[in-house]
């Protein structure tokens, strides 16, 4: 699997393949023509209730990994469809977070990596 991780208030670039958001909120401040998204798949995301638990705090990273892993392996269809579209070609998971490397873009590239 050819996936990138980029934040959404970097500029897409041509290697970046199919821009996928994997938030359940639309980033702020960011328009759609600007954030170039092919797709926005806001059910592959944390729950809200997780998101809100974790709010970025380091010390919840482990277990937010997990406990998102969980919620991801409690939708395969889902995971499925995200994985059709990753074998079409180069992707990147694009986030908004400030928290550059502990969010759940990253897990999710890793969740996927390892199926």
């Amino acid at each position: 699997m050819n996936i990138k991780v980029k934040r959404i208030y970097e500029a897409p670039e041509s290697s970046d393949g199919k821009r996928i958001l994997v938030d359940r909120l639309w980033p702020r401040g960011m328009s759609k023509e600007k954030a170039r998204i092919d797709l926005w798949m806001k059910e592959i995301a944390p729950s809200g209730d997780l998101r809100r638990w974790y709010q970025h705090d380091p010390e919840k990273w482990e277990a937010f990994k997990q406990k998102y892993a969980q919620e991801l392996a409690a939708m395969p269809e889902t995971v499925e469809r995200l994985t059709a579209e990753i074998g079409e070609g180069p992707v990147t998971f694009v986030f908004s977070a400030k928290e550059e490397k502990l969010n759940n873009a990253w897990v999710l590239k890793a969740y996927l990596e390892g199926v």
